[in-house]
Formats: structure tokens, sequence, C-alpha cells
């Protein structure tokens, strides 16, 4: 239950600024879409030299995003090797009624990651989207908020 109390107040300031402190961080992304190769790069996002926690996926997207979901691969260093977690974010049902919530023609939609993460405060998450298109277009920001349990 604490952690979807923090993930409601990080979108609430999310509301306010680009960057939430050290817990998480958010990404404006081109107008002309997100391309393939463009990987993200969220540090900080954990205030102690090692922490456990879960991570929370927002993605704030438009009216106009033609998919039902959005396939991310995350990066992060475990131990002295890269581990890379596919993550699918469910955006639309079947009938395409968004999840997310918003106004106007812009919505967020959150999804808590279920297996728990060891970040270090030097080490960064590698965000990148795994779409079969080269470029995705309609996604206005990708955050990710460390949830430290």
């Amino acid at each position: 239950m604490r952690w979807i109390v923090a993930v409601v107040a990080a979108l609430i300031l999310v509301a306010c600024t680009t960057n939430v402190g050290e817990q998480g961080r958010f990404y404006a992304l081109p107008a002309d879409g997100w391309a393939y190769n463009d990987t993200l790069s969220f540090d900080s996002l954990c205030v102690d030299s090692v922490a456990s926690g879960r991570l929370a996926v927002c993605v704030r997207h438009t009216n106009g995003y033609l998919y039902s979901n959005l396939w991310l691969e995350l990066t992060t260093m475990q131990g002295d090797s890269l581990h890379r977690d596919t993550v699918n974010v469910p955006i639309a049902d079947d009938f395409g009624k968004w999840y997310g919530r918003g106004v106007g023609v812009s919505f967020a939609t959150i999804d808590t990651l279920p297996q728990r993460y060891t970040l270090q405060r030097s080490m960064p998450v590698y965000v990148r989207h795994i779409m079969r298109c080269d470029t995705v277009e309609d996604i206005e920001q990708i955050g990710l908020v460390f949830i430290n349990e």
C-alpha cells in the first residue's frame, strides 16, 4: 500500500516538474517521436549508496497513440554484470479504452514492476523502447520512480 501512495505522489509532482528529486526522473520525448536507438539514462534513482526496492514505469501519451501497449527494455547493473528486463506496459484495453487517467488528450499510465531491484546511486537505469516500429509517436514522457522498500 505504501508504494501506491509513493507512485501517486510522484505523478502529482510530475505536473509541476520533470525531475522528482532523487527518487524519480521523467524525460520529455521529442514531438516527432521516440526513435528505437534513443536510450534514456535514469541517474540518481537511489538516495542511498545501495538500496533495494521496486521500479514503477510511468508513461504519458496522447490520444493519438496507436498501440494498446508499450514494450520497453530496462537495463541495470546487478553486481558486475548488466541485467536486462523486457517490460510490457499496458496502455489500452481490447476496445481502445485508455487505462491511464488524464485531462484532454494527454493520459498517464503507471505500471509497477513485480520484481525487486537493487540499485546503486552511481549506476543509471537505461530504458529504450523495443516496439516493432523504428519510431514510436505520441509518447510525451517516460518516467521511472524507485520505491525503496
